[in-house]
């Protein structure tokens, strides 16, 4: 079986995981079904000791009782816009609908196995128009936000019926805290920066006025916090906190490692993922700092139950399969993609450290395509800029070095997974240091791999990869294809027209937009006259992140003076499209990839109309 552009719809995707205190593992299947045109999700309930499994069908969102006789799921039509929650019996597997709504946002179980906290989003919905006012108007992936509210309801889950609800603005996460509510509130002026922390128990008192963190979790007698103590920039690292007795304790701020979500369990022992060095490790903290995974995998979810934990986990060459840690070992559970990708054999990542210009060091990493002669290389530049590459699954890279392209993986100051200080040297100077970085690694790896063709280097990358992608065809004549997805060309529309442009922008560009030189000196639309290679722009129609006037100017500009550019809307599909597109969306914008740097790296026209039939245009 070679690989191909429809192979992403062969795997098996595994997502949201839970543990139940007794044993018990669950997950979702999550299939790409082409024909239909639809992604299937079936809720599985595993015993970890044995390997049964049960099934419920169209389920996601798993979340077992305290007791752990019942479990929590959640229902989604999208067409209906319409979300259903769910409780079943896991003695006899009857389930039965408990609570439908439009948008539920989240749910938690009380201590007493009996009572819900259920998360609901309600918006103005009027057929003929959106009214909000306040800042932003929209919001990647959720659209807009219409004059949305947010009602928490107290929901008993055997007499079904909402003993208590009440309303609020702006609610990021609700948990329990004993039998008290604890919820957290962004402050919209100081977006993703500042939030408020209220207790609920019958009447609202708030708890943490204008802090930097967020309550995610409690054991009744300690609230976790994730965020960043003194926080000033949106690019710093988050860690993990304890509120006690109203006095806020550090968990993991003094190993400075960017932490991207934490638990805390009954005895107090608090679970967190952190990232390093292209890596993403779990750790438990408790009496001592405990690193129950090896660097060079990647946990994308967790849940601890007592001094166990569930993960799913995966490698540069291994997809998400579920694990589990008992405090001594780890344990691999499933294997759904074993088999075929015994058949596909994956290329690794193979790591190199290299100095840049001003004796930073910097990882990179590279597939090397099988095969002899002279080979294209593309680059890759993750976006963030606070992103990192590493050792996850990259689909798109093992594709086209399957087609016999070099892959190039660079972590550039700003990125992810190295200390603060690297995270934050990007600010107001996106595009200048950090592409020096890349430049090096280019340079770097040419040197190493003898069989790379020169002539035929391209790069690619989403949201600041794409920024990166177009800044590097104005900056540079060493590229000659180019494949910009949902890039920044002119920072200043940015700032006015993204969802998090006034907050971001000013952070990441600078203060004053309208008067800032950065705004103009750091955005590609101004040295379009540069561009040298061949440029196709992807864009999606929902992206409120990165905008679509973004592409559409650089495109205007490009065509107006002659360059070989190209453009593809989506007509749907939000910033992050490429992965959470629909199957067929997904399946042409990969068929659309590989089309266009094939034939642009042979210095052939692009068909677009083969494309979209299916006709592939073989390797390089």
């Amino acid at each position: 079986m070679p690989w191909s552009e429809d192979t992403f719809a062969k795997f098996t995707y595994l997502q949201d995981i839970d543990l139940s205190n007794d044993g018990l593992v669950a997950y979702v299947l999550r299939k790409a079904n082409l024909k239909e045109n639809k992604y299937e999700n079936t809720l599985v309930i595993e015993d970890s000791e044995s390997g049964v499994r049960r099934y419920i069908e169209d389920a996601t969102m798993p979340r077992f009782s305290p007791d752990g006789k019942k479990i929590l799921y959640l229902r989604v039509d999208e067409e209906k816009k319409r979300s259903d929650l769910y409780i079943a019996d896991l003695a006899t597997m009857t389930s039965k609908r408990l609570v439908e709504a439009k948008n539920i946002k989240g749910v938690a179980w009380n201590n007493d196995s009996r009572r819900i906290l259920v998360l609901i989003s309600k918006k103005l919905d009027d057929e003929d128009l959106w009214y909000d006012s306040s800042l932003p108007v929209w919001f990647n992936g959720e659209g807009f936000r219409d004059g949305e509210k947010f009602i928490v309801q107290i929901y008993d889950t055997e007499g079904e019926v909402v003993l208590e609800e009440f309303e609020d603005e702006n609610i990021t996460r609700t948990i329990w805290h004993g039998d008290e509510i604890v919820y957290t509130k962004k402050r919209v002026e100081e977006l993703f920066k500042y939030y408020d922390i209220v207790r609920y128990s019958g009447k609202r008192e708030t708890l943490l006025e204008r802090v930097p963190y967020e309550a995610i979790d409690s054991n009744g007698r300690e609230i976790l916090l994730h965020g960043r103590r003194g926080r000033k920039y949106l690019s710093q690292h988050y860690y993990l906190y304890l509120l006690r007795d109203g006095e806020i304790i550090d968990v993991n701020e003094k190993y400075g490692e960017d932490t991207q979500h934490g638990r805390i369990t009954s005895d107090g022992i608090i679970y967190g993922v952190v990232a390093r060095r292209g890596s993403m490790v779990l750790v438990s903290y408790g009496e001592e700092k405990i690193e129950l995974t090896r660097e060079g995998h990647y946990v994308y979810s967790f849940a601890p139950s007592g001094k166990k934990v569930a993960y799913l986990m995966m490698s540069d060459t291994t997809l998400g399969e579920a694990y589990i840690h008992d405090g001594k070992k780890q344990r691999k559970i499933t294997g759904y993609n074993d088999e075929i990708l015994k058949v596909l054999k994956p290329l690794r990542h193979r790591h190199f450290e290299v100095e840049s210009f001003d004796g930073k060091k910097i990882d990179a990493w590279y597939i090397k395509p099988r095969g002899r002669g002279k080979k294209p290389l593309i680059v890759f530049v993750h976006g963030g800029p606070k992103g990192m590459y590493g050792y996850y699954f990259h689909y798109n890279a093992q594709l086209m070095a399957s087609r016999g392209y070099y892959v190039l993986f660079v972590n550039p100051r700003g990125s992810d997974g190295y200390s603060e200080d690297f995270a934050l040297e990007v600010l107001r100077r996106t595009g200048m240091e950090d592409f020096r970085d890349i430049m090096a690694a280019l340079d770097a790896l040419i040197a190493r791999e003898k069989n790379i063709d020169e002539e035929r280097i391209g790069i690619t990358g989403i949201s600041y990869g794409g920024y990166m992608t177009n800044w590097a065809v104005t900056q540079s004549d060493r590229f000659k294809v180019a494949i910009s997805e949902n890039g920044i060309s002119y920072w200043l529309t940015s700032y006015a027209f993204s969802d998090i442009g006034l907050w971001f922008d000013r952070e990441v560009i600078g203060d004053d937009p309208l008067n800032n030189e950065n705004y103009r000196k750091l955005s590609p639309l101004f040295y379009v006259d540069n561009v040298r290679a061949s440029i196709l722009l992807i864009h999606s129609m929902e992206d409120y992140r990165c905008p679509l006037d973004q592409s559409l100017m650089f495109y205007n500009l490009l065509k107006e003076r002659g360059k070989d550019a190209h453009i593809v809307i989506f007509k749907k599909g939000e910033h992050g499209h490429s992965i959470r597109g629909s199957p067929r969306h997904r399946l042409k914008r990969y068929r659309i990839f590989v089309e266009f740097f094939e034939r642009k790296m042979r210095g052939e026209e692009f068909n677009i109309s083969q494309v979209l039939k299916g006709d592939a245009c073989g390797g390089v």
